[in-house]
């Protein structure tokens, strides 16, 4: 289980995260919704050590991982892949699963499950990262944080920019992790990408979180997307 107990954070002076708490439970995928500014990549950025903490705390299975460096976050076993991917672009795909398996000590079995799950990259294997296609660095980001055997998956706009194939690779190892026992927490602007796997939505708004509502009631009702995400 992934808790964010009353977290507050930002950048300088300019406080974005106010007293924000939520849970994402094991097997659970839950999908952080709300407008550009809202807060949801700082909230990113915040549980997993990237931006310091000014209150509350972060906790994975019960311990208290907010207070580690950030570089001992991943080891804690929460995997991260950020908007934008930040492969390394001038190594192999082989190279940059390298970092991963290494994170947390993952032996070759863990390799071999990540490979399945995304069978093109190991057709690519020894090519360099900056020569795949959008989609296939989404699955190598995503495959990288695989490799941590992670507890908890953060997933920052997974399906930006991605054609529907793609899209739908993605969605199946999301809701493969769900299955395993993974807590998923996920932020994405496309409201039926999420509807489709979430299993509850959090909205967002000025650092808070507000309302949090199963995906299905959503699904029913669309006015309760319109109040938080509507222009």
């Amino acid at each position: 289980m992934l808790e964010l107990d009353g977290i507050s954070a930002g950048y300088g002076r300019a406080q974005v995260l106010r007293e924000l708490s939520l849970t994402v439970e094991t097997g659970e995928i839950l999908c952080l919704l709300g407008r550009n500014g809202a807060g949801k990549t700082t909230t990113m950025l915040a549980t997993m050590g990237l931006l310091p903490l000014t209150a509350g705390a972060v906790r994975l299975d019960g311990r208290e991982i907010s207070r580690l460096p950030a570089h001992m976050v991943p080891r804690a076993g929460l995997g991260y892949v950020p908007q934008g991917r930040r492969l390394f672009a001038d190594l192999t795909v082989a190279q940059n699963l390298e970092i991963g398996l290494r994170a947390r000590r993952s032996g070759p079995e863990t390799l071999e499950e990540v490979l399945t799950l995304f069978p093109r990259l190991r057709d690519r294997y020894q090519q360099r990262a900056q020569t795949l296609s959008g989609g296939e660095q989404q699955m190598l980001a995503t495959a990288r944080a695989l490799c941590l055997r992670p507890k908890a998956l953060l997933l920052d706009e997974p399906t930006e920019g991605l054609q529907p194939s793609m899209i739908e690779a993605i969605r199946r190892v999301i809701v493969q992790m769900r299955e395993t026992g993974v807590a998923v927490l996920m932020v994405e602007q496309r409201v039926d990408a999420v509807l489709s796997v979430a299993d509850r939505v959090t909205f967002i708004e000025n650092g808070q979180a507000r309302e949090s509502l199963s995906a299905e009631a959503l699904r029913r009702d669309h006015a309760l997307v319109e109040r938080y995400v509507g222009v």
